[in-house]
């Protein structure tokens, strides 16, 4: 396995998006209904696409987020291909974004994290919030994306 990982924003196609959520753990996160037709939707209108790749061009990790370049980032995707967790992509990914948004000194950054995901996050200094609001009425058939 290679080190030289390379990290570029980069608008992935809908197609690799989905090969990359099957060797992640992402693959789980989305609703079955119009799988296909929103994962088009989300590599279009991201503001924020980054994308990890190998010495072969392999997609290793992707991160998603939107922004307003002021204040905030919301990280709606970050993952990794399980073969290459524990190699710091996603700690890479999450500084670059917060860099492209603005800084750290300017942009707070906010997520939904799988429980499995919380130690992670933790390790990189964020916190629970206790004031993030949710209105939810959409269709969710769970899947794994195989």
């Amino acid at each position: 396995m290679s080190n030289q990982i390379i990290i570029k924003e980069e608008r992935i196609s809908a197609e690799a998006y989905i090969d990359f959520l099957k060797r992640s753990d992402l693959g789980s996160q989305y609703p079955q209904e119009r799988f296909c037709e929103r994962i088009e939707k989300l590599v279009k209108n991201v503001s924020i696409s980054l994308v990890a790749r190998n010495e072969e061009n392999t997609v290793v990790g992707v991160l998603f987020g939107l922004t307003d370049f002021c204040y905030w980032l919301y990280i709606t995707d970050l993952g990794v291909d399980r073969q290459y967790e524990r190699q710091e992509i996603g700690k890479r990914l999450m500084k670059t974004a917060h860099e492209l948004a603005g800084g750290e000194k300017d942009i707070a950054v906010y997520l939904i994290a799988h429980e499995k995901a919380v130690p992670f996050y933790e390790k990189l200094g964020m916190k629970r919030a206790d004031e993030v609001m949710k209105y939810n009425h959409i269709e969710w058939t769970e899947f794994t994306v195989e």
